[in-house]
């Protein structure tokens, strides 16, 4: 072990979070893993880790860890006011945590989740091969608190090749592809999916993103389908109309019909949207 985080408070949710579980649908058991897969890999590259090394998964700032060891940090994803020792520092750079130092994370000025990516990685037990928190089912370490002692592996062994990237920005509209699903004839009016502008709805988490707008028509006298296997980003259309695109920690169907499924490289985009912001669709 080459030292640990401290951990001295926290914001909003902040979970450890990998590559993932895949491989274990048949038991029950989703994926999981980062919920913005593209920000969670890039600053395990940047600091120098190996590929799938646990990092924090902070959903709108208010970390604060201190190093017990001398060691190296990026924050990527959703650009906060970052200070380590007191200096401000900038969100995309690879900077050196010195024991006793404290590095704390604002509220992010775009987007939801930022990573915090320590070189050697999150060293925390492993469920069925990942170090992910699936917050479905329950499995993977307890949220980080305050009070909590992060130990850090021996993944950290690659070169650090750069020393910054530049901030990612999340303004402006979204819109994501979207191929049309296995019961896009349940609904009566599934064409209205790509038609309208949607709304993050508050409810929305890490199972799946909550969808506010006009509700769509399910064909009522269709019934109920069989619970069927599900991927991350299905979209989903319970009775009420509304409809749901499966994140990282998704169920099976539940018996409602999958329509669409966002194309897999738009859905990190998704995983920044915060409720409220404006999301719309469009056949790939």
């Amino acid at each position: 072990m080459s030292g640990a985080l401290l951990v001295h408070a926290v914001g909003g949710p902040c979970l450890v979070q990998d590559a993932g579980r895949p491989g274990h649908a048949a038991i029950g058991v989703g994926a999981s893993g980062a919920a913005d897969r593209a920000s969670y890999g890039l600053g395990n590259r940047l600091v120098g880790n190996a590929p799938g090394a646990a990092a924090l998964e902070v959903v709108l700032g208010g970390l604060e860890v201190e190093a017990t060891a001398a060691t190296w940090v990026c924050v990527t994803g959703a650009p906060v006011p970052l200070t380590v020792a007191g200096r401000a520092e900038p969100t995309g750079a690879v900077l050196a945590l010195r024991p006793g130092e404290r590095l704390r994370m604002g509220m992010p000025v775009s987007g939801l989740r930022s990573y915090l990516a320590v070189r050697g990685g999150i060293a925390v037990a492993p469920v069925l091969g990942s170090r992910s928190r699936d917050t479905l089912a329950g499995i993977g370490p307890a949220p980080v608190a305050a009070g909590d002692r992060l130990a850090l592996g021996a993944d950290g062994t690659g070169k650090l090749l750069v020393d910054a990237v530049p901030p990612a920005s999340y303004g402006g509209a979204v819109a994501v592809r979207l191929l049309r699903g296995p019961r896009a004839g349940w609904v009566a009016d599934v064409e209205r999916l790509v038609g309208q502008t949607w709304r993050v709805g508050a409810a929305s988490d890490r199972v799946g993103l909550r969808l506010d707008g006009a509700p769509l028509t399910p064909v009522a006298e269709r019934g109920e389908l069989p619970s069927e296997g599900a991927l991350r980003g299905a979209v989903q259309v319970p009775p009420g109309g509304g409809p749901v695109v499966f994140g990282p920690d998704h169920p099976v169907t539940g018996g409602y019909p999958v329509v669409g499924v966002v194309v897999d490289a738009d859905t990190d985009r998704l995983a920044q949207l915060r409720p409220g912001d404006p999301v719309r669709f469009g056949w790939a």
